[in-house]
């Protein structure tokens, strides 16, 4: 990815060189149009003049603001926060600085607001982790203007992948929970639901503090899970019947309370959750049980748990920064939980019909698609960068890059599902590029895991399909491109009727359709267009 750095000082050592082209210290003459991203990188200079730093410093958001003015638009544009890394003071009282610091970054954080390519990131939270005499090296500074230390360069590398991670949306799907001296202190068996650490004071009052924030994950998408060696009664009764108590059954998108090897409850919850194991977190406080998880299933994440029930705030906070934070969040995302629980009770109501269409004709499903804006683009995105199961190339796509594509003439589509158990949300996308006049090219197509089994993938592209026709477009070409996840999508093209024309060594298939007739659409589905 070719990316143009606005710098003040020199930035090399943190964010590389390959791909990279850096500006001369605080020279803003050239904005390049032909790069992919742009990132701006000014720190605080070095100066005892309070006075003369809080004028410089209020002078970048004019700079900056001319940069924006000037770049392609349609390009991400990352933006650092303002740290004052030196701290050299002469007057506690002056907080002019700081003051001149709080008005860059929130300048910022509106212009991240505005501007939808704009992303802005807290370098303080990287820096904070140092004192001064760590952040600044003064033989590097004065030999080459390098204003954060170099020898924390490494460490920066890790933070900052996390960082564009989250940017591009991409984080772990599932946090999975042992109870016992996990979700609170005690054995449930041993001790009784009144008489398990929860609530009061230390150490139950640091469970509740960790039961609290595990709850906010809920809210930001992170489905819950519970996998326990319990008697299920005996975990129903606690969560019933402790008053303080704060995540309870309805909280968790599927359980695994039972005897059974936790290899196997994880596996067959990932079957039930229709995810891969690679998007489970798996936590436990036996060490032994996540030796079992690392040595059976080692695409499954298993952190260390804290030995002290006062290190579980720094522990949630490791693992959000690790696996669950995203840059935003999604209106599906937040009701992620509720979405699963759905589908279990779709399963339970299937097993009352004796054929899969009554059943389909039941569940009053509604399919509402329409053409990708702002408002859905984030999704579209975010199921780009974590579908895989249910989709035919696997590419990932950022939000502005998609944005790009429409920009080019791409037609991209996106699909929500409904049914009378609920709203699953957006839950699939086609993105089709133009190759003539006649033709689109199906650049991706895929379906969320969770929608998956009803038929919907076909109702939804022989959908767009006949709305492509009545545009004028004669012609569809496609291709899969397999992968190690994407096998059930290897025949999906030839089951919608298009030609297969070249299959090549590794599997790639291509495959071409003439758009000479109406596809007729199942009339279980109550399908809107807009």
């Amino acid at each position: 990815m070719a990316t143009f750095v606005f710098r003040n000082h020199t930035v090399e050592p943190f964010l590389g060189y390959e791909g990279m082209t850096y500006s001369g210290y605080d020279d803003i003459s050239v904005v390049p149009h032909d790069v992919d991203r742009y990132i701006w990188l000014y720190q605080v200079p070095v100066n005892a003049d309070v006075q003369q730093l809080a004028q410089e410093v209020e002078s970048y958001c004019g700079k900056l603001d001319l940069v924006l003015n000037s770049a392609d638009e349609r390009k991400p544009f990352i933006i650092f926060s303002m740290v004052d890394l030196a701290r050299l003071r002469l007057t506690g009282a002056d907080t002019a600085l700081q003051e001149a610091i709080m008005g860059f970054n929130s300048h910022v954080a509106q212009l991240s607001r505005q501007r939808s390519n704009v992303k802005w990131v807290d370098l303080e939270e990287f820096t904070s982790r140092y004192g001064t005499d760590v952040l600044i090296n003064w033989k590097f500074y004065l030999m080459s203007q390098t204003l954060l230390n170099p020898k924390l360069a490494s460490d920066f590398h890790i933070w900052w992948s996390r960082i564009q991670d989250q940017l591009d949306l991409k984080r772990k799907k599932c946090l999975v929970l042992d109870l016992d001296n996990t979700l609170w202190g005690g054995v449930l068996g041993e001790d009784g639901p009144d008489g398990i650490q929860l609530g009061g004071d230390y150490p139950g009052k640091a469970y509740t503090i960790w039961q609290r924030s595990l709850l906010q994950l809920t809210r930001q998408g992170v489905i819950l899970a519970v996998c326990s060696k319990n008697n299920l009664d005996d975990v129903l009764e606690a969560w019933n019947a402790n008053p303080a108590m704060v995540l309870k059954q309805e909280h968790f998108a599927a359980m695994r309370i039972n005897w059974l090897d936790k290899a196997s409850n994880l596996q067959s919850m990932a079957e039930e959750l229709n995810i891969g194991l690679d998007s489970m977190v798996f936590v436990d406080d036996n060490p032994a049980e996540r030796e079992l998880i690392k040595q059976l299933l080692p695409q499954v994440e298993v952190p260390d748990f804290p030995d002290k029930p006062y290190l579980l705030m720094p522990f949630y906070r490791d693992l959000v920064e690790r696996f669950f934070r995203a840059y935003v969040v999604t209106d599906e995302d937040r009701s992620k939980t509720e979405q699963y629980r759905a589908n279990a009770l779709r399963h339970a109501e299937q097993a009352h019909f004796a054929d899969l269409e009554s059943y389909l004709y039941s569940l009053d499903i509604e399919l509402d698609i329409m053409p990708a804006d702002e408002h859905n683009l984030p999704r579209i995105a975010q199921m780009t960068q974590k579908t895989n199961q249910f989709n035919l190339t696997t590419r990932r796509y950022t939000q502005d890059q998609l944005r790009q594509f429409i920009d080019q003439g791409w037609m991209i589509y996106c699909v929500n599902v409904s049914d009378r158990f609920g709203d699953s949300g957006i839950t699939g996308t086609i993105c089709l590029k133009p190759v003539d006049d006649l033709t689109l090219h199906i650049d991706s197509l895929l379906l969320s895991c969770r929608v998956l089994g009803k038929g919907i993938e076909e109702a939804f592209v022989k959908t767009v399909f006949n709305l492509l026709r009545l545009d004028g477009y004669r012609r569809i070409t496609a291709d899969y491109l397999p992968t190690a996840k994407n096998g059930q999508t290897a025949d999906f093209y030839d089951r919608m009727g298009m030609a297969c024309s070249t299959t090549d060594a590794e599997g790639a298939k291509h495959y071409q359709l003439s758009l000479d007739s109406v596809y007729q659409v199942n009339n279980c589905y109550n399908i809107k267009v807009k």
